[in-house]
C-alpha cells in the first residue's frame, strides 16, 4: 500500500495527514501523539476514527499541522484521518458519516470591522 495524503481543516488549523501501513505509530510535527497532545480528551479525539472502524494499530500516521489552537488542531487531525481511512476502504463511509467525522466544520471567527471594537459589538451611541 502506498502513502495516502489527505487534508483536514478546522477553524484556523490545517492538518496534512500521511497514512501508511505500519504498527500504529502516530507522529505529529516530528513528535509522538502523547507529547503533542498531552491531555486524554485531545488524544481521544484524534483516535476516534481509528477506534470506530477498528483499525487502531494497523497504520502509521504522520501529520504536519499548523495554525489555530489545540482543540481545533485535534479536530482537523480527526477529519484528515477520517478522509484517509475512506481512501483505504470506501466501506468505512457509512460508519464515519454517521458519527459526523467526514463533515468539515466550517465555522471560523468573524473578522473585526473598522469603526467597531469587535466583529459585531458597536461603540456606545450618543445623541448629544
Amino acid at each position: 500500500m502506498e502513502v495516502i495524503n489527505t487534508l483536514g481543516r478546522r477553524k484556523a488549523s490545517v492538518a496534512r495527514v500521511y497514512l501508511s501501513e505500519g504498527k500504529g505509530k502516530i507522529t505529529i510535527n516530528g513528535r509522538d501523539l502523547e507529547t503533542f497532545f498531552p491531555t486524554k480528551p485531545l488524544q481521544y479525539i484524534v483516535n476516534q476514527p481509528l477506534e470506530l472502524v477498528e483499525v487502531a494499530g494497523k497504520f502509521d500516521i504522520k501529520i504536519n499541522i499548523f495554525g489555530g489552537g489545540v482543540k481545533g488542531q485535534a479536530e482537523a487531525v480527526r477529519l484528515g484521518i477520517s478522509r484517509a481511512l475512506l481512501e483505504v476502504d470506501p466501506e468505512y463511509r457509512d460508519a464515519l458519516k454517521k458519527e459526523g467525522f467526514l463533515t468539515r466544520d466550517s465555522r471560523v471567527v468573524e473578522r473585526k470591522k473598522p469603526g467597531q471594537p469587535k466583529a459585531r459589538k458597536k461603540f456606545q451611541f450618543s445623541k448629544r
